[in-house]
């Protein structure tokens, strides 16, 4: 186990430099100005020397190494420089809202392999049957729909036909204080929607690695022996099935948080998701590069923690 940390971790620290050199790189070829876009319509008016003034301050006129040597030097020293869009520290911002970004995943997370684990477990001992096939269809068809789609078809039906739940936000408009039930009443349809998103090839996963297993010479003994079908199906095909899951699960790291940009943005959630989509149209680069590093780190451990668990669940494959 130590030493896939230590390999691990000495393979991520190429990764993210080579990812922020290429951030870089791209932010010295984007065509929009940083310093123009913080200004908005007083750009017109504003002088040139003001403007100089300002890029200069934010260390836009010197060369393009220069700045990337600079902002890894104050990287290294936890100097995360200032939010533009926020008119905060950049660790300010994330330190307030990372928090409820790991509360919405980490509940989408467990429904999401709850759910799976039952609905494609379902769907195998049920081969052929007309449930398996709405299933079957269901995790095809949610695959194709943009989580963004699914997320404003979950405000209209739930919020705004039926006002069941509320459209957004973490508590209410007019509501001074954190409430830790209207806050989980607000967390229903963001991490509903998160959840059911990211679970489409899971269960299709489950469900054919399930019906294969049941196909294995251990669970036709188990049946001769004469325990029951559910007996059968739960711990002895089901377990098997579990170990290539836990390495899927780890490859989905990538489109779950893309899939919570696309939530909390779309339900307004304060999490460092939706942080991300502003600081990219307000071009506040110090607070897009810091959740870009972050975003790259969430992959290297999801991918890691799955390795992990699967050598944890099997420990033949340690060697």
């Amino acid at each position: 186990m130590l030493r896939i940390v230590l390999w691990r971790l000495a393979f991520a620290v190429p990764l993210l430099l080579a990812v922020t050199a290429a951030m870089f790189a791209l932010a010295a070829n984007s065509p929009f100005d940083p310093v123009r876009q913080y200004l908005g319509d007083r750009a017109m008016v504003t002088s040139p020397e003001v403007v100089a003034r300002i890029r200069a301050e934010w260390g836009l006129d010197r060369p393009l190494l220069e700045q990337y040597a600079t902002w890894l030097g104050n990287l290294s020293s936890g100097q995360l420089g200032e939010s533009h869009s926020f008119n905060r520290p950049v660790l300010d911002v994330i330190l307030e809202r990372l928090p409820w970004t790991l509360l919405a995943t980490g509940c989408a997370i467990v429904l999401m392999l709850a759910g799976s684990l039952v609905v494609g477990t379902l769907a195998a001992w049920r081969k052929g049957s007309a449930l398996d096939r709405i299933i079957t269809g269901g995790a095809l068809a949610n695959e194709s729909a943009p989580v963004f789609w699914l997320a404003l078809a979950a405000i209209y039906v739930f919020a705004v036909t039926l006002r069941w739940l509320p459209a957004g936000g973490l508590t209410d408009a007019g509501s001074t204080t954190l409430d830790p039930l209207d806050v989980a009443a607000h967390m229903v349809l963001p991490v509903t929607v998160l959840a059911i998103s990211q679970s489409s090839w899971l269960v299709l996963y489950v469900r054919e690695s399930v019906i294969a297993t049941l196909r294995e010479d251990f669970v036709l003994g188990a049946r001769s022996r004469g325990l029951r079908e559910r007996t059968v199906v739960v711990r002895h095909a089901l377990r098997a099935a579990l170990l290539p899951f836990l390495t899927l699960l780890g490859a989905r790291v990538p489109e779950l948080v893309t899939g919570a940009i696309l939530v909390e943005t779309v339900f307004s959630w304060p999490g460092v998701a939706s942080a991300t989509v502003q600081a990219a149209l307000s071009v506040d680069f110090p607070l897009l590069a810091v959740l870009t590093l972050l975003g790259t780190l969430a992959v290297v451990a999801g991918n890691l923690l799955a390795d992990l668990a699967y050598r944890l669940a099997d420990p033949r494959t340690a060697s």
